[in-house]
């Protein structure tokens, strides 16, 4: 129980990121992570429907929170989507070098911690379910 809640305290902060930047990202677009402020439209547009899809799932994790032992699907799923923008990000490190700060830590969450996270569900889940996991 006490894991348990040690998870849902660490999914509850880690969705700040997800609803913050992602929430910015649809207001003010790329000008809100102090970048262009005037953009190509096509550009515009896509960055906004990126954010919106972050803010949406930083929705979708906040939800697993309350019964998180019973959400593993659904976590799993939003982790798999996490952790593939993390290895697109990685992408465009090797093919246009590094981005700021800021993104390289969002490439640590998104291919070490979120991975971690779905580890950490899923040995809550299994030990709501009383089954025994390797420690």
């Amino acid at each position: 129980m006490i894991e348990q809640r040690a998870l849902q305290l660490v999914v509850a902060i880690a969705c700040l990121l997800p609803l913050l930047a992602g929430g910015a990202g649809i207001v003010r677009g790329p000008a809100a992570f102090g970048h262009l402020a005037e953009v190509p439209r096509d550009l515009d547009s896509h960055f906004r429907y990126i954010s919106g899809i972050f803010f949406a799932t930083g929705l979708g994790f906040l939800s697993c929170i309350p019964g998180i032992e019973r959400q593993g699907a659904r976590f799993r799923l939003l982790g798999a989507l996490i952790v593939v923008g993390g290895l697109a990000r990685g992408v465009s490190l090797l093919a246009v070098g590094a981005p700021s700060t800021g993104h390289v830590l969002g490439l640590g969450m998104e291919t070490i911690v979120v991975p971690l996270l779905m580890l950490w569900q899923w040995r809550v889940e299994r030990a709501a379910a009383g089954m025994n996991y390797p420690h």
